[in-house]
């Protein structure tokens, strides 16, 4: 069925609904899951206050306290008999416009489905922005399940 789940995340709540569906859909398949989580620096680049190597500091923290609780509630559903022990998790930290790295990886690591939440940390953002999931689901060469 999977192979290769794609899920891209910024650890917001509907992050975590999807990243429970996608290790439910990968733990039946077998697909190995790619923990997706894309900063976009550049938004910060122009403020002169900002230390850019403790801003990349504080991400490389989030990023990782992300793919700690996913891996922690991974355990959770495996052992809660929910899931099967062989799901395999990985995490890449990338830096750039969401959409674009999620459509480029979904290339590079030949995803057969992408598992994402509808709107993260961006709130209202993404009505003026352009939604993410949205941008993913219009381009992507695969399926796009959006978690609500």
């Amino acid at each position: 069925m999977y192979e290769k789940i794609l899920l891209p995340t910024d650890g917001s709540e509907n992050a975590k609904r999807a990243a429970e569906q996608a290790f439910q859909i990968g733990s039946r398949s077998g697909a190995e899951i790619l923990v997706l989580y894309v900063v976009e620096t550049p938004r910060f680049s122009g403020i002169r206050s900002v230390n850019k190597a403790e801003l990349k500091k504080e991400l490389e923290q989030d990023v990782q306290r992300v793919f700690d609780e996913y891996s922690h509630m991974l355990t959770g559903i495996i052992d809660g008999g929910k899931c099967r022990k062989d799901v395999k998790l990985d995490l890449k930290f990338k830096e750039g416009s969401p959409a674009d790295k999620i459509l480029k990886t979904i290339d590079e690591e030949n995803i057969d489905l992408v598992v994402m939440g509808t709107a993260g940390r961006h709130g209202v953002n993404r009505f003026l922005l352009g939604s993410v999931a949205e941008n993913t689901m219009r381009s992507a060469p695969c399926p796009v399940l959006v978690i609500r």
